[in-house]
């Protein structure tokens, strides 16, 4: 393993992160567990970043896979029509609930949101944008200018001009103490100031993840979208729910995370765990917009067959087998049992999630501050466990866990006896 981690040294940027201080290599995987080149296998709560999402070795997605290969087209492209692309968008239409929908596909959430972006600048005749504090959308140019987390920000050049809300930073002393619904209008009254000070009108869109990933599954409370969408419609202003890491019932109170504030969105973006592996991403949106730029597009990769196989399978066993009740079931286990344990332990800052998409933030006993180093301790004895986490949050200090939708309800007891164990190590 030295060997291979010398070599990925290198051969590739400093900049790409590698988890653990002996970083491992997945070599196998059956359900919700991999196994890695030493023969250690794991309980996977991070399933590739939220991608792997009806886990590992699943029939139905082989075989699907498999059927396409069989007929020798790998690749066509979006110049021909492509069946299993048309099949798939009339799906994400009728589940977006957004009206009179069209699809866009691409190969990851960063192209996708971009693909937002030009679509609601172009509709407002705008490059200015709205985005929230903490948040996060992608690597590329025009993704980073609306990241709002200096660890994840190369630079400030911008081809957008942007502004942050507040939403998901309840940590902050002016917001201390105050209920959901002070919360609320406090952001609401800063939107309208924000509106009222530091735009020139005709803002394009406000872009916004139901439940910030990177961020380390920050949230706003329910309901805030909901009044910053009254705001924006009577000003024209488009609203882009990032679902990438939210989409496809994970939650387990909606479908997609933006339902849980009782919103239809203009745009809805998507990624990760739709191909279960797979490549792929896109763009649900109001089919005005989507059909509004003058230009020629295509995208060579988007809706690629192997690609729309593997998503259609995927989609279609995540609704056949109800995911999201299960999600919302086994997500209930770990959180429970995790609040329930929280008060032992003074390292645990807040435990916090939806579904099968929590976190556990880690902070200094004594000042209550964030603890990055904390968190590094305690992804190493996870792992030392028997089982995979996530890290994030601002300071680096949030361990971020979302298992496959399959998990069973023995696996979940399982997994919450080990990330209970690792408190207790590490405390």
């Amino acid at each position: 393993m030295s060997d291979l981690l010398a070599r990925h040294r290198a051969v590739m940027p400093n900049w790409l992160a590698l988890y653990y201080q002996d970083p491992i290599e997945i070599v196998s995987g059956k359900g919700n567990r991999v196994v890695d080149a030493t023969g250690k296998s794991y309980l996977d709560f991070f399933a590739g970043i939220l991608t792997n999402m009806i886990g590992y070795d699943v029939a139905e997605v082989r075989e699907a896979v498999e059927r396409q290969l069989a007929t020798g087209v790998v690749h066509t492209s979006t110049v021909y029509l492509l069946r299993g692309q048309i099949e798939l968008a009339e799906k994400i239409a009728r589940l977006s609930g957004i009206p009179d929908a069209k699809v866009f596909f691409t190969n990851s959430g960063t192209e996708a949101n971009e693909t937002a972006l030009l679509l609601a600048t172009y509709a407002r005749k705008s490059d200015q944008v709205l985005a929230m504090r903490q948040s996060y959308h992608g690597r590329s140019f025009g993704a980073i200018s609306v990241t709002s987390n200096r660890s994840w920000k190369n630079n400030s050049l911008s081809p957008l001009n942007v502004h942050f809300l507040h939403g998901a930073d309840r940590h902050l002393t002016q917001f201390k103490g105050l209920s959901d619904a002070g919360y609320i209008a406090a952001c609401v009254d800063d939107l309208r100031h924000v509106l009222a000070t530091a735009v020139a009108g005709d803002v394009a869109a406000l872009i916004a993840e139901p439940i910030q990933g990177v961020g380390g599954f920050t949230m706003a409370p329910d309901g805030l979208f909901a009044a910053y969408q009254e705001v924006l419609a009577a000003e024209g202003i488009l609203f882009i729910s990032d679902e990438v890491q939210t989409g496809w019932g994970r939650t387990g109170s909606a479908f997609f995370g933006i339902q849980n504030h009782g919103v239809t969105p203009d745009m809805m973006t998507f990624a990760k765990g739709l191909g279960n592996g797979f490549a792929v991403g896109g763009v649900v949106a109001r089919g005005d917009l989507m059909d509004a730029p003058h230009a020629v597009g295509l995208a060579t990769f988007g809706g690629n067959p192997i690609a729309m196989a593997a998503a259609n399978a995927t989609l279609d066993f995540v609704l056949s087998h109800d995911l999201q009740a299960n999600a919302a079931r086994t997500g209930a286990i770990i959180l429970d049992g995790l609040r329930a344990a929280a008060p032992r332990f003074p390292i645990v800052g807040d435990v916090r999630g939806k579904g099968l998409m929590f976190a556990i933030e880690l902070v200094d006993p004594e000042t209550g501050a964030p603890a990055p180093a904390l968190a590094a301790r305690y992804m190493e004895e996870t792992r030392s466990l028997g089982l995979l986490a996530g890290k994030g949050g601002l300071y680096g200090h949030a361990m971020r866990m979302a298992p496959p939708l399959t998990l069973t309800e023995d696996e979940a007891r399982e997994g919450l006896a080990i990330l209970v164990t690792a408190l207790e190590n590490i405390s």
